[in-house]
């Protein structure tokens, strides 16, 4: 049993040490590349005619914001000439080109997170009080809740995973690649290649800890509904 627990905290942790490893190591400045990242991505979204979407410095993670039509980047990456700022403002821009054009995955996705956000909720206070005290209540139909609601929450999770797997793959490889093979020094292609691919491999691991929550979770949920 330890082993297998030892080889699934290889599985995950192993992706997102190489991914940090990754981006810090193509995050130096390069004094020959023409522009900044923030140059880059004004550029892209000028060659695709997004004229309704802004880049902006943020404090938290790089995203594209499809409500708000928002390129948030961290700010100390918008000024930088590095292959691993170049290559997140791309991918991000990927989102925007992608919501242009009404790639249906992108879309299912917010819809389903629009419309799911309150079970998740409601699913994560159970899961921080604990289904103990609620089983403790002896109340039938509210432990049947609960545990409906903890298993639809997670097989949720599921989905959105499968479809984000389907969404950052597309910006990564169908649409930023492209874009860099065109506009960088071609040099450096195969480094942001690199830095875009170890991205990916965590989008991979959240979706195999996602099946994985589904698979040991279970037993215990089909206990509580009966």
């Amino acid at each position: 049993v330890m082993a297998l627990i030892l080889i699934g905290l290889a599985i995950y942790v192993l992706p997102i040490l190489v991914f940090h490893f990754t981006i810090n190591k193509y995050d130096n400045e390069l004094d020959g590349m023409p522009f900044t990242a923030q140059e880059l991505g004004q550029d892209i979204l000028n060659d695709f005619e997004i004229k309704n979407v802004d880049i902006e410095p943020t404090e938290m993670g790089d995203h594209y914001d499809p409500d708000r039509k928002k390129i948030r980047i961290k700010k100390y990456r918008l000024n930088r000439k590095s292959l691993t700022a170049l290559s997140i403002i791309t991918h991000e821009i990927g989102h925007a080109i992608q919501h242009k054009e009404g790639y249906e995955p992108l879309s299912r996705r917010q819809k389903i997170i629009k419309s799911t956000t309150w079970i998740s909720r409601l699913a994560g206070g159970i899961m921080y009080i604990g289904i103990g005290p609620i089983i403790a209540t002896g109340l039938i139909p509210l432990i049947k809740i609960a545990g409906a609601l903890v298993a639809l929450s997670i097989i949720i999770n599921v989905v959105l995973h499968l479809i984000t797997l389907d969404v950052e793959f597309d910006a990564s490889y169908k649409r930023a690649l492209p874009i860099l093979k065109e506009k960088i020094p071609s040099e450096y292609f195969k480094s942001c290649n690199t830095v875009l691919t170890a991205a990916a491999f965590t989008y991979v691991v959240g979706s195999l800890a996602s099946f994985l929550s589904l698979r040991y979770a279970w037993p215990i949920i089909r206990k509580i509904l009966r």
